[in-house]
């Protein structure tokens, strides 16, 4: 995975310095220098923010648990402001910084609250926003200073015109009142001038190190990250060989051996057929039930591989298709704004069957809910909530093993909240930008 990487219609990137007039001309530079002026405001306005919500969470803290929900929505602004300041960075230097994603939302507050705290993501984050304040005084105060005191020099020559000093007025400048002077603070201008651009890309380089190590993906995390997809990817490859020695099982003994019944059922009325037309009739009906019963059983294995519903009509109809057929009341939420892909879709579909299932068979629970929300843009968020004895562990069965490695897949999160005596409610999260529709 590339962290940063230049974007694509980005500035050009940084000019030689062997050619300081293009170098000083160049759309990069002036663009640099604007990154560089708005470092002061951004890091004062994310630092601010960032203190004053860690603040109130401390103070709130002992009240009754106040703090938890203010650290919270403070965690959630300062990612806002980090996404804010790569789209800063990826508009003006042209350079893209891949997100660290927040954990997995908990419907628990303080178990929320603790992942939270204990993320490396949103540490950095928070370090880099607390920071930002300094850091981003002092390379907007050298970019200033840099920029208007060559300007500044450079006009000197420009005093003596506009405003001739007749002995009454005094510049407070070395070297001013003579003409020597002044071209040699005008050449000091222009020499600044000029090595403007590389003191100014210099800067915006630390910055974007800085940016990289703080706002980009924890290095950690990202090596865990890909240790776990080869894993569940050797996992879903056994998986998948698993799914095909069961259809083949399936279609041998179940479906195929209908259709032999039902050849021979049928030779059999038709040797009948010949000796005593009249008795056919039996046969016949029982051929006729045989191949019913052999369409009906391919519909099945049809519905475990890709339910046609799901194609045709979408996720809102095919869980609605599983809900019906759970035998635990089942309340069904799904409001999408935009259709995933087909494989998001399908994905989700089997995430929902495989969770009612387990309600139905290990939860003993009375009612369940299954809620299915994306807004346009964003990722699929699952959730499948019960009432039953609770207790579900991903390590210790199969069932939720093999949902985590199908969301791992498309890179995905997966989180089970189920403690002893209940509610289970299974979490699921599908980012759904990466993958265009197919159909």
């Amino acid at each position: 995975m590339v962290i940063a990487s230049p974007v694509e219609g980005a500035p050009a990137a940084r000019p030689s310095h062997r050619d300081p007039l293009r170098a000083l001309a160049a759309p990069s530079t002036w663009l640099a220098a604007a990154h560089l002026l708005l470092d002061a405001v951004m890091g004062l306005a994310s630092a601010f923010v960032l203190g004053l919500g860690l603040f109130f969470s401390v103070v709130l803290l002992p009240l009754a648990l106040l703090g938890v929900p203010v650290w919270i929505v403070t965690a959630w602004v300062s990612a806002g402001l980090a996404r804010l300041e790569r789209a800063r960075y990826r508009v003006l230097l042209g350079v893209d910084i891949d997100p660290e994603p927040l954990p997995a939302f908990q419907p628990n507050p303080l178990r929320y609250g603790g992942a939270l705290l204990r993320d490396p993501g949103v540490r950095r984050r928070a370090a880099h926003q607390l920071i930002a304040a300094p850091i981003g005084v002092l390379t907007s105060g050298i970019t200033y200073a840099l920029l208007s005191g060559a300007l500044a020099l450079l006009a000197t020559p420009l005093l003596a015109v506009a405003v001739p000093d007749d002995g009454t007025v005094t510049y407070g400048i070395p070297f001013v009142d003579t003409a020597a002077g002044r071209s040699l603070l005008a050449g000091l201008g222009l020499v600044l001038l000029l090595a403007a651009p590389a003191v100014l890309h210099g800067l915006a380089a630390a910055d974007i190190a800085l940016a990289r190590t703080l706002l980009g993906p924890v290095p950690e995390a990202l090596a865990r990250r890909v240790d776990e997809l080869e894993r569940s990817r050797a996992r879903v490859v056994d998986a998948g060989e698993a799914e095909r020695r069961k259809l083949e099982r399936d279609l041998h003994d179940g479906t195929q051996q209908r259709l032999v019944a039902l050849g021979m059922t049928l030779g059999r009325a038709k040797a009948r057929y010949k000796q005593d037309p009249a008795a056919v009739g039996e046969l016949l009906d029982d051929a006729h039930q045989q191949a019913k019963d052999a369409v009906t059983e391919l519909r099945g294995l049809i519905r475990g591989l890709h339910p046609p519903v799901l194609t045709d009509r979408g996720l809102d109809a095919a869980l609605s298709a599983i809900a019906v057929r759970c035998p635990v009341p089942v309340l069904l939420t799904v409001e999408i704004d935009e259709r995933p892909s087909s494989t998001v879709e399908a994905i989700g579909y089997f995430v929902v069957a495989e969770a009612l299932t387990n309600v139905a068979r290990h939860s003993r629970a009375a009612h369940a809910s299954v809620a299915v929300r994306r807004e346009r843009g964003g990722p699929m968020w699952i959730t499948v909530t019960d009432d039953g004895v609770g207790g579900a562990d991903p390590d210790r069965g199969t069932g939720l093993r093999g949902l985590a490695d199908r969301v791992s897949g498309v890179d995905g999160q997966l989180r089970v909240d189920s403690p002893v005596g209940g509610p289970t409610v299974l979490t699921v999260e599908l980012p759904v930008a990466a993958t265009g529709r197919t159909r």
